[in-house]
């Protein structure tokens, strides 16, 4: 019965795919010698467009990616497209950091620094151009472009929410 329930638990988390964006590594100098930690930026989506990110610490590399696998689990969101790419331009600031996503025609692919590509290509946008702008700290290029993508409205919500219809 157990054997089963554990079978179960890896089907359910092979629905996912997750990928390491950044990872961390912090010294601290005790009597003994050197004391490592490790940070890790984790991204986790379902391939159907729900995308989320995890970020978490620990003494153990390892330890710190299943943290943060777990955090991205819990704030995965679905974004809206149309078609291909984006419906709308969106510049966001986030600490530091400054993104613009801007709708590209069909075709264009993602044009988009590392960070940023990893995160829309997860996300499902096939079309699209995109640029940070300011800082270059990967936590917070993901944030701010998790913060524009949550910004992006479809027409049909747009449409309801001046009266057209």
């Amino acid at each position: 019965m157990a054997r089963q329930s554990d079978s179960q638990k890896k089907e359910k988390t092979s629905e996912f795919t997750e990928k390491v964006l950044y990872v961390n590594r912090c010294s601290k100098v005790v009597r003994g010698g050197r004391k490592f930690s490790f940070s890790a930026l984790i991204l986790i989506s379902d391939g159907k467009g729900k995308v989320g990110y995890g970020f978490a610490k620990a003494n153990e590399l390892t330890d710190a990616i299943r943290k943060g696998g777990e955090a991205a689990r819990k704030n995965m969101a679905h974004y809206p497209r149309e078609g291909s790419t984006i419906p709308h331009e969106v510049t966001v600031h986030w600490d530091g950091a400054r993104v613009l996503l801007r709708p590209a025609p069909a075709g264009t692919g993602v044009i988009a620094g590392s960070k940023m590509r990893a995160v829309l290509e997860m996300a499902g946008i096939k079309d699209i151009m995109a640029k940070s702008l300011g800082a270059n700290n990967p936590i917070n290029i993901v944030k701010a472009t998790f913060r524009a993508l949550s910004m992006l409205r479809s027409r049909q919500t747009i449409k309801a929410m001046r009266g057209i219809a």
